[in-house]
């Protein structure tokens, strides 16, 4: 709760006899929901000096603020169990120096029963009408059917990242213990890596080469939804070495696809501190997703450049309102739904294949094996995209048994669906195979020594399926 905030706030609170504020402070609310960025210590020495001056005015003025912390900014408390805590030990300190009105003031326990509705625990729902139909076989998807199923999968892991989410990660300028935001990094990386693999798949240049360009136009359609996230992730994958070593491959690329490509590289370019993109992204208005790492870096230099303290101890209240009004900017851009729908089926086949992790080492295997390496040419040095920053460095997606399986499930039940036309239980082994193909690694996986394949679990699904049926 970190109570030595209370020497440089008490005197915003404007009171009356009851202990209610006389006027909204905006100054008072971002420095209470910003109090941590700087304050990560507890000090109850302000009640205590007053306790011991015997100020009592003072000490219940004190305990209004508190509770006033405690009624407007519930939320915080619901968030973050540390402050419970504080708060707790406080409460028996009050209560042990026999202060029971004191005590009832700064109680928490009203929190609990509190309407737990958050904005970021509500769901984003596909689509379930008969008009949304799509298929699930990728070269049957449209460059739109992809890129709309992607922003919808990525507006839903943006808009679950809270407040307190970049709070915790300008303290600890990493995404150690942040699960939230560890799940947007996943999720950005899966599809750098989905699309890596999908063009790998295709065993002839020419096929790659298609692919290649489906991606391109799968970014057109990104950018034109202004979801510079996604956009980043799929011209990453497409940037890796692992896809520009493939010099057969791209032979086969026409030379108008090549210039958008490049003109998208440029867009993202970590040039200048990413200045073509923050000039397009400034530009945009309505729905965007923008690219949660630069913004994230902004929010670090911001704060390490700004003292927490000027002269005589005052807080830096013009750091924290920077910081606030950054994170407040990225939290409204939450409220705003993307402007599309999506089909449920696609989004589990999606989830389950963006899911899947395999490193580095193992779809640069792949490449070579698409096309070897020329003996007159150098090694070739593993190296990632030159547009991804590299906020996220060392956090990969790790897949997860029980959550696999629920994918796989779901991903099952939206298959049985749309190719079980007679209802019977069965599809057929052809169906089967097409789906598999288009969707390659999210029902086998590359290594041996890894032999427990989502195959084999959707095979073990589908007998459980038709047992059921």
């Amino acid at each position: 709760m970190q109570l030595c905030l209370q020497n440089n706030l008490i005197s915003l609170m404007q009171q009356n006899s009851e202990g209610n504020l006389c006027q909204n402070n905006q100054l008072l609310q971002i420095t209470l929901t910003m109090h941590r960025v700087i304050i990560p210590s507890e000090d109850f020495s302000t009640y205590l000096d007053a306790l011991e001056k015997k100020s009592s005015g003072l000490c219940v003025k004190i305990c209004y603020f508190v509770r006033y912390w405690i009624t407007e900014f519930w939320i915080m408390f619901k968030m973050d169990s540390s402050l419970i805590n504080t708060m707790e030990e406080f409460q028996k300190l009050v209560r042990a120096n026999g202060e029971e009105l004191h005590c009832r003031l700064i109680d928490t326990t009203q929190i609990n029963s509190r309407d737990w509705s958050r904005k970021l625990t509500q769901r984003i729902k596909p689509n379930t009408s008969k008009k949304r139909k799509v298929s699930l076989l990728f070269d049957h998807l449209e460059p739109e059917e992809l890129s709309d199923h992607l922003t919808y999968l990525e507006f839903k892991s943006f808009r679950r990242i809270s407040f307190s989410d970049y709070q915790n990660y300008i303290v600890n300028s990493c995404v150690k213990e942040n699960p939230t935001m560890e799940r947007s990094i996943a999720l950005c990386n899966g599809i750098s890596q989905w699309v890596q693999l999908m063009v790998l798949s295709r065993p002839t240049p020419q096929l790659r080469a298609e692919v290649f360009i489906k991606f391109i136009h799968v970014a057109q359609k990104l950018h034109q939804l202004q979801n510079f996230n996604t956009l980043m992730a799929v011209i990453g994958g497409l940037c890796h070495s692992s896809i520009s070593r493939l010099k057969e491959t791209s032979s086969y690329v026409p030379h108008e696809v090549n210039k958008v490509f490049n003109e998208m590289t440029e867009l993202l370019s970590s040039y200048r501190n990413y200045d073509n993109y923050r000039r397009a992204y400034n530009e945009c208005t309505n729905f965007k997703i923008p690219i949660l790492g630069v913004h994230l870096k902004d929010l670090i230099s911001l704060y390490e450049a700004m003292p927490n303290y000027l002269e005589d101890q005052k807080i830096n209240v013009h750091k924290l309102q920077s910081l606030y009004n950054h994170i407040n900017e990225l939290i409204q851009l939450q409220e705003l739904a993307p402007p599309l729908e999506a089909n449920k089926d696609l989004v589990h086949l999606l989830t389950l294949s963006l899911d899947l992790y395999y490193t580095e080492d193992e779809i640069y295997e792949l490449s070579y094996a698409r096309e070897p390496r020329s003996h007159r040419a150098a090694p070739l040095t593993p190296s990632k995209p030159p547009v991804v920053a590299d906020w996220a460095s060392g956090i990969a997606p790790k897949p997860d048994p029980k959550t696999i399986s629920k994918h796989v499930q779901r991903m099952v039940d939206s298959v049985f669906k749309n190719y079980d036309h007679d209802q019977d239980g069965y599809i057929s082994q052809e169906e089967f195979e097409k789906i598999a193909a288009s969707f390659p690694f999210s029902f086998c996986v590359m290594d041996k020594d890894r032999c427990v394949s989502v195959n084999l679990i959707f095979t073990s699904v589908s007998a459980c399926e038709l047992r059921n049926r």
